[in-house]
C-alpha cells in the first residue's frame, strides 16, 4: 500500500489595509538584507510611510491594495496584496495587476507566503479582475516557489532595466479553482 504525502495545513492569515503604525512595523520586518535581497536593500522609514500610503490610495480607489499580512497572533509578518503596475514605469507589464508578498525573515518558509497569495487570489476574483501577474528576480527562488505553486505559469523572462534578470508569471483567474 502506499500513502500520498500530505501537507501540514495552512497558517492561519489575515490582511488589513495599511495603517500609518504598519509603515514601522514594515520598516522593522523588511530591515534586513536577506530579506530585501532582491529589491535593492533595506529601505528608510520614509520610503514605507510612503508606500502604505499609496496602498491606502489603492484601496480607497480600487478595493485592493498591497495588505499589511498579520499571522494568527495578529502580528506584522509582511505584506500581500495586488496593486496595478505602476504607469509611470516605462517598462513591465502597465495596465496589469500584479500581485506580490513580502515577509520578514522569521515567517519564512512556514507557508505564510502562499497561504497569503491564495487570500489575495480569493479578494482579487472577488474584485472582478479576471488576470493577474507576478513580477519575481529570477533568483529569487522562494518567490518563484510561490508563483508556481499558485499555478501561474511563466509568461516572459527578460533582463530589468537595472539589469536584474527577472521573469513575468501570469494566471488567468476565471473559472479557476484556486489550488490548496
Amino acid at each position: 500500500m502506499t500513502t500520498s504525502p500530505t501537507r501540514p495545513p495552512l497558517p492561519a492569515v489575515g490582511l488589513r489595509v495599511p495603517t500609518d503604525e504598519d509603515a514601522h512595523a514594515w520598516h522593522r520586518v523588511f530591515n534586513d538584507t536577506d530579506v530585501m535581497e532582491f529589491l535593492g536593500g533595506p529601505a528608510e522609514l520614509s520610503e514605507y510611510e510612503e508606500f502604505t500610503a499609496r496602498q491606502r490610495m489603492h484601496d480607497a480607489q480600487l478595493g485592493l491594495c498591497l495588505w499589511t499580512l498579520l499571522d494568527g497572533d495578529g502580528e506584522v509578518i509582511g505584506f500581500t496584496g495586488a496593486q496595478p503596475w505602476p504607469s509611470d514605469k516605462a517598462w513591465g507589464p502597465v495596465g496589469e495587476i500584479e500581485i506580490g508578498w513580502r515577509l520578514g525573515r522569521a515567517a519564512w518558509g512556514r507557508g505564510y507566503a502562499y497561504a497569503a497569495a491564495l487570500a489575495t487570489l480569493e479578494r482579487v476574483r472577488g474584485a472582478g479582475i479576471e488576470r493577474v501577474v507576478a513580477m519575481i528576480h529570477a533568483d529569487n527562488s522562494r518567490s518563484v516557489a510561490v508563483a508556481e505553486r499558485l499555478g501561474m505559469t511563466l509568461a516572459e523572462e527578460f533582463t530589468t532595466p537595472g539589469g536584474n534578470p527577472a521573469r513575468r508569471y501570469a494566471l488567468d483567474l476565471r473559472d479557476l479553482p484556486l489550488p490548496r
